[in-house]
C-alpha cells in the first residue's frame, strides 16, 4: 500500500471555478500536496494519459474533453491514500455519488465528473510521474 495518490481537477470544474474549494476539502480530508500545477493537455498528452481507455467507445470524447482547458494536476499523500480518495471523490457517476463527496458537489455528468482519482497504487505510481519530473515532487 503506497500513502500517495494522483487526481487531476478536470476543465468543467476548472472552467466554473470550483477548483479553490476541491483543493480545500482535499486538504480538511487530511492530504499534502507533494506535487502541484496547473496547464492544459495538448490532445496528444490527454491520449497518452488515457491510453488505457483506447480501444472505449468513450476515448475521443474523453480526450477532447481533458484537453479542452486548464486542469490541476496534484500528487497527494495520506494513510491509505488511494483508497480514501476514491472514498472522498464518491462515484463516477454524480448521480449515484454519495453525498458530500466532491462528485456529488461538483461533476455535473459520468463524461464531465469534476476529477480524476487514481485507482490503485500502481496506477497512482505511473500517472503522478506522467504528469511530474522528479525534481517537481517533494
Amino acid at each position: 500500500m503506497s500513502n500517495r495518490t494522483f487526481t487531476m481537477i478536470k476543465p468543467d470544474a476548472f472552467r466554473k471555478g470550483h477548483s479553490g474549494a476541491i483543493l480545500d476539502q482535499i486538504l480538511k480530508a487530511g492530504y499534502q500536496i507533494k506535487a502541484m500545477k496547473m496547464m492544459k493537455l495538448s490532445a496528444e498528452k490527454a491520449g497518452e494519459f488515457y491510453a488505457v481507455h483506447k480501444e472505449r467507445p468513450f476515448y475521443g470524447e474523453l480526450v477532447e474533453f481533458m484537453s479542452s482547458g486548464p486542469i490541476v494536476a496534484a500528487i497527494l499523500e495520506k494513510d491509505n491514500a488511494v483508497e480514501d480518495f476514491r472514498k472522498l471523490i464518491g462515484a463516477t457517476d454524480p448521480a449515484k455519488a454519495e453525498e458530500g463527496t466532491i462528485r456529488k458537489q461538483f461533476a455535473a455528468s459520468v463524461g464531465e465528473n469534476a476529477i480524476h482519482g487514481s485507482d490503485s497504487d500502481a496506477n497512482a505510481l505511473i500517472e503522478g510521474s506522467f504528469m511530474f519530473s522528479g525534481l517537481e515532487q517533494f
